[in-house]
């Protein structure tokens, strides 16, 4: 079971309450801490370890921004399939920094991979576990063009290995999901469960995102864990389908930031059997289980929007293709006259309409009805006869709201997620670097 997304949207707050996490499961061959570097210099937790003793398959997507992360740099120059660690660090975003960047990661490395093989190197069996520094993996997120913190990561790395630990219960979930923040108001996690050849398969995420959001992807990330045998090769597959509608069909402020990876890790705990292709039926409520599981984390990246009030679903339907449909609703969700009459509750339909001709698509004005709600507001070219200004004001109100455009012109259909634009996230990036 996921997260009851309903109750969340009604409750933001609540989502802040370790109590929602308790569906969270453990992951055989998976260990995590997180602990602070002072990265803020307020002691918060900033750096976070996941640990696979065994090693993991694993696959990532990252953004599409030209510019990005030295830390997806190191990731992208990685050609093994198997890893050993992932290491998050926030605050800083290692982006924009010159040589720094990649010399801070390559002494980071050698120094965690040393402190995890002298943790192996404990075991009462006498056995060691060595690890490389091409078997980690890296994460940031935060300020971009600021020097990379390399020696505070780097004494803190024995503090976090030292922390590990392999019991995941809901108040490491917490911690975890909660040291990755930047401008969040809550951590993000997420559970789901399923079947892949008659074995009970696990998969547990968490993410973080609040602003800098938009499609291919956001600035976000997301890191999913599960059990299961699968092959590096087939989770790629998984994912890029899984992204299409989850994390590619989010947008908060239309930006798109050079930091965003999305990850699934599989420690091969759960041996389920040869699979054959990524179409294997094998792997049907698998991949059924991740894309909700994706979905769960991006509607909440979306509903915790910075300064956002109001989660908003844009639905385009009836258009000539799903492109049409796609690019349509987009055009809505990122228009910042549609969101800020959003948060001001004003069941403006004339900025739907501007935004529908803004696309570039090609529609016939005569033939598109919208409808907040169930509530339709404009049709044939003109204000609805149903239109009722009472009703509409009281729908306004709602803390998740839907958006129905149907162009009358085919069988495409769309649906994306955005929240309002408040003056708090004008006042929250304005001062993002004090």
């Amino acid at each position: 079971m996921t997260i009851n997304l309903k109750n969340f949207l009604k409750d933001k707050p609540k989502l802040s309450k370790m109590g929602e996490f308790q569906q969270l499961q453990e992951i055989e061959g998976l260990e995590i801490s997180a602990v602070s570097a002072d990265l803020y210099g307020s002691g918060r937790d900033d750096l976070c370890l996941f640990y696979f003793k065994d090693g993991a398959n694993y696959a990532a997507i990252y953004t599409n921004n030209s510019v990005c992360s030295e830390s997806i740099t190191w990731n992208r120059n990685i050609r093994k399939k198997f890893i050993k660690a992932l290491l998050v660090n926030t605050k800083n975003a290692n982006t924009f920094v010159g040589s720094n960047g990649q010399e801070s990661l390559q002494t980071i490395s050698k120094s965690l991979a040393k402190n995890l093989t002298l943790k192996e190197a404990q075991k009462e069996d006498g056995t060691t576990n060595v690890v490389r520094p091409n078997e980690i993996l890296f994460a940031s997120t935060g300020v971009i063009g600021e020097k990379f913190p390399t020696q505070q990561i780097k004494g803190n790395l024995p503090n976090l290995v030292d922390k590990l630990r392999d019991r995941q219960n809901k108040f490491v979930w917490f911690k975890a999901a909660s040291s990755i923040m930047t401008t969040d108001t809550r951590p993000k996690l997420a559970y789901e469960e399923c079947r892949l050849w008659n074995k009970d398969i696990r998969l547990s995420a968490i993410a973080k995102g609040s602003g800098m959001i938009a499609p291919n992807m956001a600035t976000m990330l997301a890191f999913v864990f599960t059990d299961a045998d699968i092959p590096s090769v087939y989770l790629k597959g998984l994912l890029k389908r899984a992204v299409t509608n989850s994390f590619n069909a989010i947008t908060v402020d239309s930006d798109t930031s050079t930091n965003d990876m999305v990850a699934i890790f599989s420690t091969n705990k759960v041996k389920t059997g040869k699979i054959y292709n990524v179409l294997d039926p094998k792997l049907r409520d698998f991949d059924n289980a991740l894309q909700r599981l994706l979905l769960n984390l991006a509607k909440q990246i979306v509903s915790d929007g910075e300064g956002a009030k109001k989660f908003i679903t844009v639905k385009v339907v009836n258009a000539r293709s799903q492109q049409m449909a796609k690019t349509v609703a987009f055009s809505i969700a990122n228009s910042p006259l549609v969101k800020t009459a959003m948060a001001g509750e004003d069941p403006n339909w004339g900025r739907v309409i501007m935004a529908i001709g803004k696309s570039g698509e090609k529609v016939s004005p005569e033939k598109i009805e919208i409808k907040f709600g169930d509530l339709k507001v404009a049709e044939k070219g003109r204000i609805s006869e149903e239109y009722d200004e009472r009703k509409l004001k009281e729908y306004m109100k709602w803390d998740s709201l839907v958006i129905e455009a149907n162009l009358k012109l085919g069988q495409g259909f769309y649906e994306c997620y955005t929240c309002d634009l408040t003056n708090d996230y004008i006042n929250i990036n304005a001062d993002y670097r004090n």
